[in-house]
């Protein structure tokens, strides 16, 4: 007899589930009976913590993006952080890209949000991460925060998911090191 899930643990097992479905079968076929199943558990376990499929789907995106942030580098360089983890985005990170991006299309079409929208930085501790290389860099005199508008911020990062989503494989490492030093360091230098 297996042990009854509760709090946190059920939680974050109906979330992996509802992930583990998302990625079979996609928004358009993602279904919460789908999700019951794919758990082991019934409809008002998961009906009492979202309340239809749209709830359900933002708050798994959530949840895998809390369990895949990466290590802040500290490299000591603007230049060497930010390349550091563009490299491990790219080598440990193209499928969960490409899944969230293709496969959420029906998603923002159905409820008319954009990608920004529902993947907020700041609530997937993604912003935090990058922040924390850029304050660090200011600290450093390597840029002045003043040119570090949260465009400007987020851009090799941007570069880079624009690069799975038009090929959709890992990118090779000199456009990485062309996205950071034609584009991104002249900005912020």
């Amino acid at each position: 007899m297996s042990e009854r899930r509760r709090g946190a643990a059920l939680e974050n097992a109906l979330l992996d589930a509802a992930w583990e479905e998302l990625a079979a079968t996609g928004y358009a076929r993602f279904t919460m009976d789908a999700v019951v199943k794919r758990a082991g558990t019934s409809p008002p376990v998961l009906y009492r913590r979202w309340p239809d499929r749209d709830a359900l789907v933002r708050a798994t995106l959530v949840h895998i993006l809390h369990k895949n942030v990466l290590a802040v580098p500290d490299t000591g360089s603007l230049r060497e952080d930010v390349l550091t983890l563009m490299r491990e985005i790219n080598a440990t990170r193209v499928q969960l890209v490409t899944v969230m991006s293709v496969y959420l299309a029906d998603y923002h079409q159905a409820t008319g949000t954009s990608p920004r929208e529902l993947l907020d930085p700041s609530e997937t501790g993604r912003k935090q991460a990058i922040d924390t290389i850029y304050h660090r860099a200011v600290d450093r005199g390597e840029v002045k925060a003043e040119h570090l508008t949260e465009r400007i911020k987020t851009l090799p990062f941007d570069m880079l998911r624009h690069e799975f989503l038009t090929t959709f494989a890992a990118v090779p490492d000199q456009v990485l090191e062309e996205i950071v030093d034609t584009l991104f360091l002249p900005l912020v230098r």
